[in-house]
């Protein structure tokens, strides 16, 4: 071991600095122009731990607010560090795009030019964490093998650092928050009153900007063209200064410098009308900024053609990016994300048609569209999975995105692929989650479009976001289509006919992000004159519910006829019996149509509402409740009995009619009773608009079922 980098054993300190020494090397000897090393918690640290946290602990080259997001990294999330200690090899992505098809949600907040490599940091059984590096975005895409060497030499460095730190039992931590490397001033830099003098001479006004974006040096004639003294700009950010320069291209454009260490320029206006150019020139240390007066602002964007929105500039992309990135989460349904990508996208990058496009039975199949007519979207059923027809079908496959700036560079790349939609330009985005395809997004241009890198990469972000809504989608939808047949399996498909009843049944699952409910109905003939109807309701929204949901209905069918009690004291044996774990209410009215007389007994379950003939005023019945079926197997059940003349109309309901937020039960029961009272119209029409008063009343946490009958 390195006699240099062992820390002898009373330094607390030492192997802090001798890691910011090595990182400062390591960023120098690989022509890097930041870098960062992160560390393991120590209990996490050997190779046998499958999770744990990543923390960054030091930073050089990049201010602390760029370093934010990434200070604390989990090692199962998909990011550079991550990737790297946890497969124990070296991630590469040599461009901004490549970096955004690996890893959307990074490149979303980090949308400028730079290449980057992790590599693990790791010794005799230990994984100690990752060094981390970046380059200009004009750095070659390429990572070559005289390029490791000085990474894995790095790394090497690193962990023998760590090796001996702990070797003299000092603690191997990281900061809650990274050191961010002070600048380290040449040795020979011009006299400050030399530097001054020189600066002054030049045309226009000088400044110097740090890291962190504060001014630490202005000239006098830069102080006259921004319109403010010096003891107001210097250690001041610039667009935090100047009103009139905070703007979000503005910060967008030092953004990008400190990134991609390339060159910048922007033209701003001073109020009321002095137009001025900004040029910036980074380097490891902070930006040199040039301000020269102009005689006007930048080019006019032509005026929007007649059909052709104006594009959004690329501030405005990130911002439209967002807005879409914040709508996914909301997106349940495919249909939702495909309306949402529709309306942010195609505005957005000026173009005029969408389809979004999945592998199903070895051809194409678009699962949503616009701008596009049907006819159009038929022929792309036609096209099969060959890559040599289907640049579609090459996304799906490769994963790689395919841009055509017009039709003469689509016939290069593919020859065979029939052009039968008039589009002039194409991206072709694969929609790939967790290493599998799940389509792919094209979009389409009326006139050739030329896609300049910065919006190959934003493209390429976005490709990763919509991947990610639209698995989720496919699978909401898959298991609402199960929970919807089940449910409907489960409910009766027909109420049967009796003489001298009418009766209507609507049951309305709860809110979106419930799954099937334990709310049932039925109707059950028991002679010519005779019939039970049945309500009740299991507890919770799931296939447990719904199983047992279907078992009482089963049970109530098979002892219909006999003495309402003794129905469901049966029930509730056979509840008691399973022990489910879960306790259903139910409601069982015996209807004599011939006496006109309801005999009823109810367990735990919400009393019916009855209108009496003559349109007399809605009342509550009182009928004494039991417990609950499969909680008291020595339970009894009460009967009640109430008149059921020509023209009465029995409503039995669940909780969910009557309950919402905020509002009293009982409250809701009388609301439901003056509905009765108003209502003139014919049966069916009253079921239904008691169950969309419901919807209307607010989100709702159960299902509802609702259940008419009236006597004839």
């Amino acid at each position: 071991m390195r006699e240099d980098l062992v820390p002898a054993a009373g330094d607390a300190a030492g192997w802090d600095e001798r890691l910011d020494d090595v990182l400062t090397e390591t960023v120098a000897q690989c022509g890097a122009s930041s870098g960062g090393v992160y560390l393991l918690r120590a209990d996490e640290a050997a190779d046998e731990a499958d999770e744990g946290v990543l923390r960054l602990a030091v930073v050089r080259g990049l201010p602390a607010e760029f370093v934010a997001p990434w200070t604390r990294v989990a090692l199962a999330a998909p990011a550079p560090a991550s990737d790297a200690v946890r497969d124990g090899r070296t991630v590469w992505s040599g461009s901004h795009e490549d970096f955004a098809r690996l890893y959307p949600r990074l490149a979303i907040a980090t949308p400028y030019h730079f290449a980057i490599a992790a590599a693990p940091i790791r010794g005799e059984g230990r994984r100690w964490g990752a060094l981390l590096l970046m380059w200009p975005g004009s750095r070659s895409s390429q990572l070559a093998a005289a390029d490791r060497d000085p990474i894995v030499a790095g790394c090497d460095r690193l962990a023998e650092l760590l090796a001996g730190a702990e070797a003299a039992r000092q603690p191997i931590t990281a900061p809650l928050r990274p050191r961010i490397l002070p600048r380290r001033l040449a040795a020979a830099e011009l006299p400050e009153a030399a530097a001054t003098a020189f600066a002054e001479r030049l045309p226009g006004g000088s400044c110097a900007l740090d890291l962190d974006g504060r001014i630490t040096f202005v000239t006098e004639t830069a102080c006259a063209l921004l319109g403010a003294g010096k003891e107001q700009l210097l250690g001041a950010i610039p667009w935090r200064a100047l009103p009139w320069l905070d703007a979000p291209e503005f910060e967008d454009r030092y953004r990008a410098t400190i990134f991609s260490r390339q060159p910048a320029a922007f033209t701003a206006m001073r109020p009321p009308d002095r137009w001025m150019d900004f040029r910036l020139y980074p380097d490891g240390n902070g930006i040199s900024v040039r301000i020269t007066p102009t005689s006007g602002g930048p080019a006019p964007s032509p005026a929007p053609g007649r059909h052709r929105p104006t594009p959004v500039s690329r501030a405005g992309q990130l911002y439209q990016i967002m807005h879409l990135a914040a709508a996914l989460t909301e997106a349940v349904t495919v249909d939702d994300v495909i309306a949402l990508v529709a309306e942010q996208i195609l505005p957005a990058f000026d173009a005029q048609a969408l389809a979004m496009i999945s592998a199903a039975e070895g051809r194409l199949q678009v699962i949503g569209y616009r701008g596009y007519s049907a006819a159009e979207i038929a022929r792309f059923h036609e096209i099969p999975l060959d890559e040599r027809t289907a640049p579609m079908t090459r996304a799906l496959t490769t994963g790689v995105p395919g841009f055509f700036d017009s039709p003469e560079e689509l016939s290069r790349a593919f020859p065979e692929v029939p052009q039968v939609t008039g589009k002039k330009a194409w991206a072709v985005l694969p929609l790939i989650t967790s290493g599998r395809p799940v389509g792919c997004c094209l979009l389409a241009y009326d006139q050739p479009h030329r896609f300049a890198a910065d919006e190959r990469t934003v493209l390429t972000s976005l490709a990763g976001l919509i991947a990610q809504a639209l698995d989720r989608a496919h699978l909401y939808d898959t298991k609402s289509r199960l929970a919807h047949d089940l449910q409907r399996a489960l409910l009766p498909h027909a109420l049967p006919t009796v003489d001298g009843l009418r009766v209507a049944a609507r049951y309305l699952p709860a809110t979106r992000g419930m799954d099937i409910g334990g709310d049932f109905y039925d109707l059950i003939r028991l002679g010519s004159t005779t019939a039970a109807a049945v309500i009740g309701d299991v507890q919770g929204h799931n296939v447990p519910a719904a199983a047992l949901m279907s078992q009482v209905r089963t049970a109530v069918h098979a002892t219909a006829g006999a003495a309402p009690d003794q129905v469901l004291l049966r029930a509730n044996r056979l509840l008691c019996d399973l022990d489910p774990g879960l306790f259903t209410t139910c409601l069982y009215a015996h209807l004599n149509l011939a006496a006109h007389r309801a005999f009823l007994v109810s367990a735990g379950h919400p009393p019916p509402l009855l209108r009496p003939p003559g349109r007399s005023a809605t009342e509550l019945l009182d009928i004494p409740p039991g417990p609950p079926l499969g909680v008291d197997a020595t339970a009894m059940y009460p009967i009640t009995e109430v008149p059921f003349e020509v023209g009465a109309l029995m409503l039995l309901y669940t909780d969910g009619l009557v309950e919402s937020p905020g509002v009293d039960f009982d409250e809701g029961i009388a609301t439901v009773a003056r509905q009765l009272d108003r209502a003139t119209l014919d049966l069916e029409t009253v079921a239904t608009d008691l169950v969309a008063a419901a919807q209307r009343s607010g989100q709702r946490a159960d299902d509802i079922a609702t259940f008419l009958l009236e006597a004839t």
